[in-house]
């Protein structure tokens, strides 16, 4: 076997990098298309759950929501601060009085009652919708805040309500949760319930 010339070896690859390299752009431009395609066509978590409505149901909704907050009977609710416990009051013993001259002890005094604890009967309300899925995208958010809310269902006048509350909690952890809630931009409300 005789050694091929060098020109001749080089002649067989020419044009093969170049070309290479273009058609491995242009596959891997193809390939980033359809994957940008495909992602733009999914939906995205926690956004666009909610189902598409049409114009007169968009318009219908307005009308009949046009003077309406959901959070209205809670505006104007005093907070109720628990009354301290009564003293017992002595009960007069049925002993014999003593003789004159004696002279007795004093009585013992009464011990002082123990401390009220506060219950935690405070909540804090992360907004009320009249939609389910408008109020499980607010829990979802505050889940997303690492902190766990409930949905809860209300009547008012008449009207289906779903309430996004956190809690119960002391009030001092109430008020910090609710400047929290503030500051990420969500209308908050501290409520205390009985």
């Amino acid at each position: 076997m005789t050694p091929r010339p060098a020109t001749e070896h080089m002649t067989h690859q020419r044009g093969g990098f170049l070309l290479g390299l273009i058609i491995g752009l242009l596959v891997g431009l193809a390939i980033a298309l359809g994957v940008a395609l495909y992602v733009n066509k999914m939906q995205l978590p926690f956004v666009n759950k909610l189902p598409q409505r049409t114009a007169e149901q968009e318009t219908a909704e307005a009308q009949r929501n046009q003077n309406w907050n959901p959070n209205a009977p809670l505006a104007g609710r005093p907070v109720n601060v628990p009354k301290p416990p009564e003293l017992p009051t002595p009960v007069a013993s049925s002993a014999v009085p003593p003789p004159p001259g004696v002279i007795l002890p004093p009585p013992e005094p009464l011990a002082p009652p123990p401390p009220v604890a506060l219950p935690s009967n405070y909540f804090v309300q992360a907004g009320a919708f009249g939609r389910l899925e408008e109020a499980d995208q607010q829990r979802a958010r505050l889940a997303m805040m690492d902190l766990q809310a409930r949905v809860l269902e209300a009547d008012q006048s008449g009207r289906t309500i779903y309430r996004v509350r956190l809690g119960p909690m002391d009030k001092k952890s109430a008020e910090s949760t609710k400047t929290r809630l503030e500051l990420e931009g969500i209308d908050a409300s501290l409520i205390k319930q009985n």
